[in-house]
């Protein structure tokens, strides 16, 4: 393969249900990829064909096998892997979190990622197997944000739980007249929600209605159902992983 005429870096986000990459070229992504986790040989077959990083940069969520599965991968190349965590101030970003290292690298990274693409407030929304809604202000502080089970999750308690109810697919509708597609509605219904009060609360203290910026597995589903301006960032994550990288380089990028 023909090398690459600029120092690499490898952006990778290893979330609870997948693992997302991009390579890239100073600012331009070179290629990227998705598997689920727990499947590190179809990771490492997508990696056997790149040629190696010059930077490797990580968030990681999950679990700890998983964290050990990709350092195993990582071992591949003579590069060491950056697993970035929160710090109090970052990219423009203030954390106004009270122990700022608490706060996820995910919902870190996507804050960055948002401020780099908006500079200005928003409501930064991770649609995954959680679901977060954090507050960015005009200035790039973030003041906090909400957790609440993403539409999945919601759905698989509500039929683990309550033994009548049977597992079956089911759809958003306006009036449902089955159990399947009541629980999918009330499942959208309560993310849409918290999104629209979290809106609200934020535009009290912007002085008008933020915007929103949506990510994640479910972002696609759950942008119809919104009631206030919003739009879909694929791999926001990875985007703040870049700015985070050109801020502080070890070698160009």
């Amino acid at each position: 393969m023909q090398n690459s005429l600029k120092p690499l870096l490898l952006a990778v986000d290893s979330g609870n249900t997948h693992i997302k990459w991009g390579l890239y070229d100073g600012s331009n992504r070179l290629k990227q990829g998705v598997v689920a986790q727990g499947k590190k040989v179809l990771l490492e077959r997508e990696w056997e064909v790149l040629e190696e990083p010059s930077r490797i940069m990580v968030s990681h969520v999950a679990d700890a096998q998983a964290g050990s599965d990709l350092s195993e991968l990582f071992a591949r190349w003579k590069t060491q892997p950056e697993w970035i965590h929160a710090v109090a101030y970052q990219c423009g970003v203030r954390n106004y979190y009270a122990d700022p290292a608490q706060l996820g690298s995910d919902r870190w990274a996507a804050l960055i990622g948002a401020w780099e693409s908006e500079r200005q407030g928003c409501l930064v929304v991770d649609a995954g197997t959680a679901m977060t809604v954090d507050a960015l202000t005009d200035t790039g502080e973030f003041l906090g944000g909400i957790i609440t089970p993403g539409i999945d999750l919601m759905q698989q308690i509500l039929m683990r739980d309550i033994v009548s109810l049977k597992s079956a697919e089911g759809k958003f509708c306006d009036y449902p007249d089955s159990t399947a597609d009541a629980i999918c509605s009330g499942a959208m219904h309560a993310m849409a929600g918290a999104i629209e009060r979290m809106a609200v609360t934020l535009a009290g203290t912007l002085g008008r209605v933020p915007d929103c910026i949506l990510c994640g597995g479910s972002a696609q589903r759950l942008l119809p159902q919104l009631n206030v301006n919003a739009k879909v960032m694929d791999n926001l994550v990875l985007q703040g992983l870049l700015a985070i990288a050109q801020e502080n380089p070890q070698a160009p990028l």
